[in-house]
């Protein structure tokens, strides 16, 4: 799978549970965090770039913005164990 479908999947995963997964808790510390979390906040953030066709555009907002996703990343992962 190419890394654009993975961020593009990975993006969709989270707009899917992230609404509810916001609403259920604060946003989270990122010291709390596992590295699990951190790297599928990370793509989830990446494919909610601005622009997505520029690669380092979206790893630049994935730097900036991964903290905003961690709760959907915790619910993706949780769903899938």
């Amino acid at each position: 799978m190419t890394t654009s479908r993975r961020i593009l999947l990975a993006g969709m995963a989270g707009l899917a549970v992230a609404p509810t997964a916001v609403a259920a808790a604060p946003a989270p510390v990122p010291d709390d965090t596992t590295v699990a979390e951190e790297r599928f906040a990370r793509m989830i953030a990446a494919a909610h770039a601005p622009d997505v066709s520029c690669a380092r555009q979206a790893e630049r907002y994935a730097d900036a913005h991964w903290p905003d996703y961690v709760m959907a990343a915790r619910a993706v992962i949780d769903a899938r164990a």
